[in-house]
């Protein structure tokens, strides 16, 4: 039910169930009153505004961090016209972009959030456009901070500064978060924070919260046990939270990491549910699904450079379908079919055959079930759990040598077997 991409390593994704539902470098010179231009050149602030031509003659460090500042503090307080009087000078499509934003912010449980000027991308006679690292912690599910790039447009005004825009014109992109959809709302669970514009958050809250003690009860309690959903309507959003290059069409959910601080940090986990998608599962896909993603967030399955696709995606959907009554021939039907036409998988799916575009992206999925199905009901559940976390400390091959005494040769023939046994 993913892909992978994240600055780990890409998250994994999959294509929706048919389950009856056909820290850049810092660019400000310390000390206030200097600026270090995308040239590298050094010029000394002008806190007028006049002289060098407009906003080219320098950014005041100290002016720019008391800006942001002010719509840190006006976000925690609640004070909306103090945060609008920052960008007061702007065109009225940004500012009401704002607004919205602030009105986003203000729905959530923010424990904190701040900007900090981080680079200088351009100066022009108006303007300079900055570079913003964005951090922020949900309260009572967020470890650490998360971080997000933005670039603001700086002009001086009446010999202070204020915001003036985007980087838009420029051609820069801000890295997308959940604020940046329609009006918020938030679903809270006992386990899960379930956050979007679109609808169903409470029914998804529910079935997170359902999910976890089934998770747990597989992979123990090493976990947070805890989990923040995010649902925005928008396509597009969905698949920009996701990641880079990330598409979610044909994907219900996914998990993935929002990257921590350039200072350092682990990230936080996230489930991205997309609803056009999701929407169209049946009662027991929908269940399928997040249980899948949730095991992902319980074992780190985003972030993970080590252990086989097959191993994190197989032991995901074992964890999925634990607990709900379907048979093995109706959950694997594209394999069944490929089975009975005599077309029996000669090797286990690689990484390859996991990403957005294969050909046979549900045949994988299915085939590394069935691998991890084989392990559970050959040597027991704890044994399949022991084979996962081998995997991610050493070669795929030696885990299996290690944990089951058998070859990858001699384990291939085995799942090959059961697959023809079990779709047959």
């Amino acid at each position: 039910m993913e892909e992978r991409a994240v600055r780990t390593r890409p998250v994994t994704r999959r294509r929706a169930l048919a389950l009856g539902a056909s820290g850049a470098a810092v660019m400000l010179a310390g000390g206030a009153g200097l600026l270090v231009p995308p040239t590298g050149e050094t010029r000394r602030a002008d806190p007028s505004g006049a002289g060098a031509s407009g906003a080219a003659a320098a950014i005041d460090p100290d002016a720019a961090a008391a800006v942001l500042a002010n719509r840190a503090r006006a976000v925690r307080d609640g004070d909306r016209m103090a945060f609008l009087a920052t960008v007061g000078d702007a065109p009225a499509e940004f500012q009401a972009a704002q607004s919205r934003m602030y009105d986003n912010l203000r729905a959530l449980p923010l424990a904190g959030w701040r900007e900090r000027v981080v680079g200088t991308q351009a100066v022009d006679e108006e303007h300079a456009v900055v570079r913003v690292e964005v951090r922020y912690r949900l309260r009572g599910f967020d470890r650490g901070e998360v971080a997000r790039t933005r670039y603001l447009a700086l002009a001086p005004r009446g010999g202070t500064w204020t915001i003036a825009g985007d980087g838009t014109s420029r051609g820069l992109t801000d890295d997308a978060d959940i604020w940046d959809a329609g009006p918020l709302a938030v679903a809270r669970g006992r386990a899960a924070l379930v956050i979007g514009d679109a609808a169903g958050l409470r029914g998804i809250a529910a079935r997170l919260d359902a999910a976890v003690p089934d998770v747990t009860g597989v992979v123990g309690m090493g976990w947070a046990r805890r989990v923040v959903a995010l649902v925005p309507a928008d396509p597009g959003l969905a698949s920009a939270l996701a990641g880079p290059g990330q598409s979610l069409g044909q994907i219900a959910a996914l998990a993935t990491v929002a990257p921590a601080p350039s200072s350092g940090g682990r990230g936080e986990d996230r489930i991205v549910v997309s609803p056009a998608t999701f929407g169209r599962l049946n009662d027991l896909g929908r269940t399928v699904v997040l249980t899948h993603e949730l095991t992902h967030v319980a074992t780190g399955g985003a972030r993970d450079r080590s252990t086989p696709l097959w191993l994190i995606e197989g032991f995901a959907d074992y964890v999925g379908y634990r607990q709900v009554k379907i048979g093995v021939r109706a959950a694997a039907g594209e394999l069944r079919r490929e089975v009975a036409a005599g077309r029996v998988p000669a090797a286990l799916p690689g990484a390859a055959a996991f990403s957005s575009g294969s050909p046979r992206l549900s045949q994988a999925y299915q085939e590394a079930w069935l691998a991890c199905r084989m392990v559970a009901g050959r040597y027991g559940e704890a044994t399949l759990v022991r084979l996962y976390r081998a995997a991610g400390r050493a070669p795929e091959a030696a885990a299996l040598r290690d944990v089951l005494g058998l070859t990858r040769e001699r384990f291939t023939g085995m799942w090959r077997d059961y697959v023809k046994k079990e779709l047959t």
